[in-house]
């Protein structure tokens, strides 16, 4: 079941590594409006870096695809970051979330599942060989009381 979003934006964007930071920026932009703790917000954006960078690496190792990145501000105050491709896919989505596994080579350590899951509340992977991958991640974030004078 699909929860209702009280506000969301949809970014696509080339699979270029030069994209990575743009696409951090912009999810710490977007959930800049829940007002999260500089803690909370270098989680969300640490847990983003590394699902686009794996649709990145992963998704498109010898060409350049779409990449699309949702982020939805969603009921309790959750943020909920989808990154999705149209890449390869993943074939064994349970042996790809064990640390240190990794199809990038050896200068990839294997710890992005690891990271967005330690950094988020939820993390969710859909994958379709030849057809591609879903990262949905949900963080709650703490409401702060607002001083007004």
């Amino acid at each position: 079941m699909k929860t209702k979003a009280s506000n969301e934006v949809l970014l696509e964007f080339p699979s270029r590594s030069s994209n990575e930071s743009f696409a951090r920026a912009a999810v710490a932009c977007f959930a800049a409006q829940l007002d999260p703790t500089l803690n909370e917000l270098e989680d969300i954006k640490t847990a983003a870096s590394e699902a686009v960078t794996n649709a990145i690496v992963h998704a498109y190792p010898d060409s350049i695809g779409k990449v699309q990145v949702k982020i939805r501000v969603c009921p309790g105050n959750v943020l909920e970051v989808t990154v999705k491709d149209h890449g390869r896919g993943i074939p064994d989505v349970d042996k790809a979330r064990q640390p240190m596994f990794t199809t990038g080579g050896e200068e990839r350590s294997g710890m992005g599942f690891t990271i967005m899951e330690s950094f988020m509340d939820k993390l969710t992977v859909r994958s379709v060989t030849g057809r591609g991958t879903s990262v949905s991640m949900r963080k709650k974030l703490v409401p702060r009381l607002k001083t007004g004078k």
